[in-house]
């Protein structure tokens, strides 16, 4: 997945300028891609402070390995699996933890929100993040690849590991389901949201 102000060619020259330390370039790849990974893991884990955490992993993980990525690897295909893999490993570790003090907790407790965020949201923006909240985790994931940030199903496919065919299915769950939390048919929600 490239972003969409990111064209191939200039990717290509930033991975280059990033393997050969070049400070500015890391800092193309951080503005063009950090606040879609933001967006993507703080919808996904429903949780301000644990997708800070996450997205700070996934920039330490990519300063860590940059060097040794392919001279023709998509950075933001890159950058979203790893912060993907990142989010399974921690709600794992979370769910582990939960059962060895005998309570098993997948989600989160709902935490308040900040004034920022009550700021941001509107009210249809609030009902379409608690019914995204209520998806299955794998069918919320392939909805934000896809319709948030832009993926093509078979780049999404490929952050998820699983096949196009596979992923393709996971997203017309995924509308389907948000359509009917949200009391619409899918026809409506996608107008109304381009999803």
């Amino acid at each position: 997945m490239r972003c969409k102000d990111v064209d191939r060619e200039t990717e290509l020259a930033l991975l280059r300028g990033v393997h050969a330390g070049d400070a500015a370039a890391f800092d193309a790849v951080y503005s063009a891609y950090n606040a879609r990974l933001f967006s993507f893991l703080a919808r996904l884990t429903g949780r301000r402070e644990v997708a800070e955490e996450l997205l700070e992993e996934t920039w330490v993980r990519f300063v860590r390995h940059a060097d040794r990525l392919e001279a023709d690897t998509q950075i933001g295909a890159w950058l979203f699996t790893v912060a993907r893999n990142l989010h399974v490993s921690y709600y794992r570790t979370c769910a582990a933890e939960s059962a060895a003090i005998g309570s098993l907790s997948l989600w989160p407790a709902p935490g308040s929100e900040t004034p920022f965020d009550v700021a941001a949201r509107t009210e249809f923006e609030k009902r379409v993040d608690a019914a995204l909240a209520g998806l299955p985790v794998t069918l919320r994931e392939a909805l934000l690849l896809v319709a948030v940030d832009g993926m093509q199903p078979a780049e999404a496919a490929g952050v998820c590991g699983i096949s196009g065919d596979a992923m393709r299915q996971r997203i017309r769950r995924a509308r389907t389901m948000l359509a009917g939390r949200l009391g619409y048919s899918f026809g409506e929600l996608r107008r109304k949201t381009g999803a």
